[in-house]
């Protein structure tokens, strides 16, 4: 993994929020632009730890952007601004106070599992997604 993929999420896989935001990205991004990684494959592992993020309890997903990996509001603005109108103009959530934004995310973050659950095993592309998704 010598160079950062760009327009790359990295997700918690068995995060039923996340894998749901996932499936509305994949919906809404038509031109496909955006890939997938989730935290549980060898690739996601991979990333989440030259990142700094605990693959085995993730507080955050990460968006590589430009080179750049992006967690919390500032992924959120970064992965919405690669959407087609109007779903690019809710970018504008990273140009919110970052503190009170992220402290928002953290709260999230931290219940997710409780607000919307959690599953046994990582989401599974359809076949159709597949192309999408990158696990090794």
């Amino acid at each position: 993994m010598s160079e950062e993929p760009d327009g790359l999420w990295l997700f918690d896989g068995v995060c039923n929020f996340c894998a749901g935001s996932v499936q509305a990205v994949l919906r809404l991004d038509r031109k496909g632009v955006i890939r997938f990684t989730p935290i549980q494959s060898p690739y996601g592992r991979e990333l989440a730890l030259k990142h700094g993020i605990d693959p085995e309890t993730p507080e955050s997903f990460l968006f590589l952007d430009h080179g750049q990996a992006l967690a919390k509001t500032a992924a959120i603005g970064a992965l919405l601004r690669r959407l087609d109108p109007p779903w690019r103009w809710l970018a504008l959530i990273d140009r919110l106070p970052r503190g009170p934004a992220d402290a928002a995310y953290d709260w999230i973050a931290r219940n997710r599992y409780r607000l919307m659950g959690k599953k046994d095993r990582c989401m599974v592309p359809t076949e159709g997604q597949r192309a999408r998704f990158i696990q090794e």
